[in-house]
């Protein structure tokens, strides 16, 4: 069984919610800050009391590597117990590293976040030096059911500088007779020829792709080519995306996880703060709150399509 059929139970159980834990020091509650002996350990201890709130709301979570490594090795300790955490109470987890380097490189990244203090459930890669630096994350499909999404057509601002980029009379055009292709949609077709390869149970492969849910005229025709592979839709919240953004990329109310980190995390900052200031417990209670409704509205435009 790949990591990816669970993820698709899981959406089915819990909703399409992915709760980011990119947990900047700055979006801990101040009184938080000042109690904690350090700021590795004022995000570990955040990281754990919106865990708490959340799980039942979240199908899984991604951890952001940077938010972590910025803080040397304290962080990279705080990162590695988050996952720990995470692997305690069940949850399905993925890291966002964005790897994308040469084979042999790969496979120690592979070895390093598939197993040991950093492991977790799917990674992020990029495959912009081609797909023999993909390849070695495949073994772990093979051998462990692990998981991967590959940056696709993204959410960020500068995505059309390349992914974007028109390939011109290239062989597959020419097979379904257009005159062009864009980069991402070129990435897409490597990716979906490997998911027929490691189709899950479900129909999708144990790779999955990053799609972002910020660019509406392109969604359904993205999703509509792509059904052999499961998302991971950034841009929902604070990028501008939206749920019925969100719920264009997702097939029969499943096949994607939708990813939110500062709405969650930093709901507790929209609230009417409590006497004395915010601390963990009542930001949790914020980012259950902000999670909920995420889940049902996204859940509610799944089912209007």
């Amino acid at each position: 069984m790949y990591n990816m059929d669970k993820l698709y139970e899981a959406v089915e159980a819990k909703g399409h919610v992915c709760v980011g834990l990119d947990t900047a020091i700055d979006y801990i509650p101040e009184k938080e800050r000042l109690r904690a002996s350090s700021e590795a350990e004022a995000v570990l201890a955040y990281n754990r009391a919106v865990i708490d709130a959340t799980l039942d709301a979240a199908a899984c979570y991604k951890v952001q590597i940077a938010c972590y490594e910025e803080l040397g090795l304290a962080g990279l300790n705080a990162y590695a117990q988050t996952l720990k955490y995470l692997r305690g109470k069940g949850a399905l987890i993925i890291a966002d590293i964005k790897r994308g380097d040469i084979a042999d490189t790969a496979r120690r990244y592979a070895r390093a976040h598939f197993q040991g203090d950093f492991e977790a459930d799917f990674v992020t890669i990029s495959p912009y030096m081609g797909m023999d630096s993909v390849e070695p994350w495949l073994d772990w499909a093979d051998k462990n059911g692990k998981g991967a999404f590959v940056l696709m057509r993204t959410s960020n601002k500068g995505m059309k500088d390349f992914e974007y980029l028109e390939l011109k009379d290239d062989a597959a055009s020419v097979q379904r007779g257009q005159g062009s292709r864009r980069l991402y949609d070129a990435v897409g077709d490597k990716l979906s020829a490997l998911a027929e390869q490691r189709k899950g149970r479900y129909g999708y492969g144990a790779f999955g792709a990053v799609v972002g849910c910020t660019e509406q005229d392109e969604a359904a025709a993205i999703r509509a080519r792509r059904a052999n592979l499961f998302f991971l839709i950034p841009g929902y919240g604070a990028q501008g995306g939206g749920a019925e953004d969100a719920a264009l990329l997702l097939r029969q109310g499943n096949g994607g996880v939708v990813n939110a980190s500062r709405s969650i995390l930093m709901a507790w900052s929209a609230a009417g703060l409590p006497t004395g200031g915010a601390d963990n417990a009542f930001a949790a209670q914020a980012a259950r709150k902000a999670a909920v409704e995420m889940r049902d509205a996204i859940r509610t435009a799944a089912a209007k399509r």
